[in-house]
């Protein structure tokens, strides 16, 4: 089984920054896929980021892209979402997600194990 902890959310000002962490314990994740996903109050959640095992792919929902750098080390079982240029619609509960599959996915249903969410607000 695998833990998924996420931690790293907060309150900042519109245009800073965050990192977001994601640890992850029970099994190696150096083979599963990785993504970011937040949910906004009232709204479904949504794809906000994702590697591939190796690193080597990224994919980004197109409202962070160019703001947002998602990053793994995998000697720590970790992984990252660098969060600049914070907007207030980037307010939401953020997740992190793996999936066995390995190959960097926006889809919500090919990840198998989630976080519990951390929390971003951003003011304006």
């Amino acid at each position: 089984q695998v833990q998924l902890v996420e931690s790293g959310g907060g309150l900042v000002q519109a245009g800073g920054s965050l990192r977001l962490s994601c640890a992850a314990s029970g099994r190696t994740l150096a083979l599963y896929a990785l993504g970011w996903f937040r949910q906004a109050p009232g709204k479904e959640r949504e794809f906000v980021a994702t590697i591939s095992w190796s690193g080597a792919i990224t994919y980004y929902a197109d409202s962070v892209k160019g703001r947002f750098t998602i990053s793994r080390d995998n000697a720590k079982n970790t992984m990252y979402l660098q969060m600049n240029s914070l907007r207030p619609e980037d307010t939401a509960d953020y997740y992190c997600a793996a999936s066995r599959g390995g190959s960097a996915s926006t889809m919500r249903d090919e990840y198998n194990y989630w976080g519990q969410g951390t929390q971003v607000t951003v003011s304006s």
